[in-house]
């Protein structure tokens, strides 16, 4: 997912430009088109355990029975349910109200490439969304090395403006410019999900 490659056929971003119906989302079409050379050899990786998805379902309530029939293994528990996954890729979802909407998401990258590096990130955000990584850096001492990050997502929609999502970004490059890790970021109707 963060090496896929999020250009459209005539080489240009597939982010939102404001008419939002001339453009396919991460919603339509993912990360985009992956680069099996590039997944290789990502530089940063996101870990995520199986409890950490039973930990999903266990916040949309799911039973245990019917975690059960997911996973095939009783071993899970409901302890820390969590909507939010250790993953690449971030959405907002907002209801038909107007006014402010505020998310913030933790997620920890591990270091996969040769030795240590250094990555800045690179943020896109969309016309009408407010995009704040924090930190900007990140400093990787050696292979495995594990640091974390939050992002915040504001997003303000005015009464009378259209639901749609907004399509946004933040790329992670490494000092060096060997690794480049994208995240693709949205801001949808909740309604464009359910």
């Amino acid at each position: 997912m963060t090496t896929a490659n999020p250009l459209d056929n005539t080489q240009n971003p597939n982010l939102d430009n404001g008419l939002n119906l001339a453009v396919a989302s991460p919603l339509a079409m993912g990360a985009g088109q992956i680069d099996p050379n590039g997944a290789l050899d990502p530089g940063l990786i996101y870990d995520a355990t199986p409890q950490d998805y039973a930990n999903i379902l266990c916040s949309v309530n799911f039973t245990t029975s019917q975690i059960m029939t997911i996973t095939r293994s009783n071993g899970y528990n409901c302890s820390n349910p969590s909507s939010d996954l250790n993953y690449p890729s971030f959405i907002s979802l907002y209801g038909f109200e107007a006014g402010v909407i505020v998310q913030k998401f933790e997620r920890t990258a591990t270091n996969v490439g040769y030795g240590g590096g250094t990555y800045k990130v690179n943020v896109t955000a969309a016309k009408g969304t407010t995009i704040k990584v924090s930190p900007k850096t990140l400093v990787f001492r050696k292979k495995y090395d594990k640091q974390s990050y939050s992002l915040t997502i504001k997003y303000i929609r005015d009464a009378g403006a259209p639901i749609n999502s907004r399509t946004s970004s933040i790329v992670w490059v490494e000092e060096n410019g060997k690794h480049t890790v994208r995240s693709p970021v949205v801001v949808a109707p909740s309604t464009e999900i359910f």
